[in-house]
């Protein structure tokens, strides 16, 4: 499709004036996409894919995914306050690209379950960005859930540190409990804004 998207929250949905928090909001539509050539843009919500609801961001990849390049499919989407339909034709994503996103994707994702998080760099998420950590997964009776980590956040830095994978977020947990702290400071980039949030270090 040619977008960036991010999870609708209850605050992002009130804004909106949607009943429901559910949807994917488009935070970057690339020039010349299928996306954008159908006029979907920044700051509209995707709500359904051929008469399917999209419950999230990560619904929406998973739709899009069991649907073959160059098919036309519909899309309900939220624009400006107003319901509308519009067809585009779905592009195709290099082989190798492909190939080598799936690849990385599966080999990537990781559970830290310390935290109770599942992550994965942004780089193999559909609609991370480009920059930190994605949370894919919550444990709802993990410490990750505790702080409000939902899915669709992304872990920039931790102890002060950039991260970019699993490993990195691992090493910076490793090296903030050997130096004697109980919690570790991340920035994580949620639908609100940049905000951070203490970890405890713990079993870690």
């Amino acid at each position: 499709m040619g977008v960036e998207v991010q999870p609708v929250t209850p605050a992002i949905a009130d804004s909106l004036g949607m009943k429901k928090a559910e949807g994917a909001l488009v935070d970057a539509a690339q020039a010349g996409s299928p996306a954008s050539q159908s006029g979907i843009a920044v700051g509209d919500v995707i709500e359904a894919i051929n008469g399917a609801p999209v419950k999230g961001s990560r619904d929406l990849a998973r739709r899009v995914a069991t649907v073959a390049p160059g098919t036309a499919v519909k899309v309900e989407i939220l624009h400006n306050g107003e319901a509308k339909t519009v067809t585009l034709t779905l592009g195709r994503m290099p082989n190798q690209q492909q190939a080598k996103a799936s690849k990385q994707s599966a080999k990537s994702a990781a559970s830290v379950a310390h935290l109770g998080l599942e992550l994965a760099p942004a780089t193999v998420v559909p609609g991370a960005g480009n920059k930190g950590v994605a949370v894919i997964g919550v444990d709802p009776d993990g410490a990750g859930a505790d702080r409000g980590f939902k899915p669709g956040d992304i872990i920039l830095d931790v102890g002060g540190k950039p991260v970019a994978n699993t490993s990195q977020v691992r090493q910076a947990l490793s090296e903030a409990r050997a130096h004697g702290k109980n919690d570790v400071l991340m920035r994580v980039k949620t639908a609100d804004g940049t905000r951070f949030i203490a970890m405890p270090l713990h079993n870690a």
